[in-house]
């Protein structure tokens, strides 16, 4: 989808003074031809000599010509418009809690197994340019894959995704903040490493450290993302009414909004709700539309070049064949 959005070379528009200009002369010419034609003693003998009246007909050229020159100066000022294009330079790391808490059912059949299939398809339908990388994390925090552009071994990895104990939010974003670093290091040329993203897929409830400004803490690693250039698309999974067995008794597994909304928020990134499976692919979607296409300024002088060259040839065949005369 394009959209006009600046100019180049803007000054160029001062151009459209001359073109008014010259429309001011023409009209003076006009009437400066009236009142030339009214001093002509001879009436009669005007009739016979003056060519026969045109009508409206005899404006169309200079009409034409005038709209030819406003066309051709705005193609000269350099007319930009947005166009969305596929990326073919970035670095994504998917970041998913495996904690005991991902097997709540409140999302069926489980909060994992609907996370596993929504990242899948999330993998199929990233940019075929974008490096994925995963890492997964509970009480520890492991990269399963570098950034890559082989999406079946990414998906091998998210099928392998195992739960454990505990929940360390802070150390998955520090492992994904390493690949990232590690690979930038590897592919950056004089362009330097390609921008890169940690899209992190939990419930929010961080168990190690308690404390999320600790420095292990996820507010913490948040804030080091934010100065590393990195930020984080959090994605909030589960509901308020999650619970889980363990050892024969129900615990409740609230998932924690305002953790994942204030990870984002001191990132610089943003904040996705999922309450459902449903809801978890749609997240996934429209993170891929933003990760995967960039916006650029295009130019975009062409189709006024191209009118305003039309515009002047119509107005030159007009006026050779409405101004020819029989002998």
């Amino acid at each position: 989808m394009l959209s006009l959005s600046g100019f180049t070379a803007p000054w160029w528009f001062l151009l459209l003074f001359v073109v008014a200009a010259l429309i001011v002369g023409y009209l003076w010419a006009l009437g400066r031809r009236r009142r030339d034609t009214l001093r002509f003693s001879n009436l009669e003998v005007l009739d016979r000599v003056a060519s026969r009246r045109q009508g409206w007909w005899k404006h169309v050229p200079p009409a034409l010509l005038g709209v030819a020159l406003i066309l051709l100066t705005v193609a000269l000022t350099g007319p930009t418009a947005e166009q969305r294009i596929p990326r073919n330079r970035a670095t994504v790391m998917l970041t998913i809690d495996v904690s005991l808490s991902m097997k709540a059912t409140d999302v069926e059949p489980s909060r994992l197994e609907a996370a596993k299939v929504a990242a899948k398809e999330f993998a199929d339908k990233l940019t075929p340019g974008i490096n994925l990388g995963l890492v997964s994390f509970a009480g520890t925090a492991t990269v399963l894959v570098m950034p890559t552009t082989d999406r079946a071994g990414v998906k091998q990895a998210i099928d392998s995704l195992k739960l454990a104990e505990a929940t360390a939010t802070g150390d998955g974003i520090n492992a994904s903040m390493q690949a990232i670093d590690s690979f930038g290091k590897m592919v950056g040329g004089p362009a330097g490493a390609p921008p890169a993203r940690i899209v992190l897929m939990a419930d929010g409830g961080q168990t190690i450290p308690r404390e999320m400004d600790a420095p292990r803490g996820a507010y913490t690693k948040a804030k080091e993302a934010k100065r590393a250039g990195i930020p984080i698309s959090t994605i909030s999974f589960g509901t308020k009414h999650g619970s889980i067995e363990i050892e024969g008794e129900q615990e409740w597994v609230e998932v924690d909004d305002e953790a994942m909304q204030e990870i984002a928020r001191l990132s610089g990134g943003e904040f996705h709700k999922a309450a459902s499976a449903e809801q978890l692919r749609e997240v996934y979607a429209t993170l891929g539309e933003q990760i995967g296409y960039e916006t650029k300024h295009t130019d975009a002088s062409k189709p006024w070049l191209v009118l305003g060259t039309l515009a002047a040839i119509i107005a030159a065949g007009i006026s050779l064949f409405a101004g020819r005369r029989l002998p």
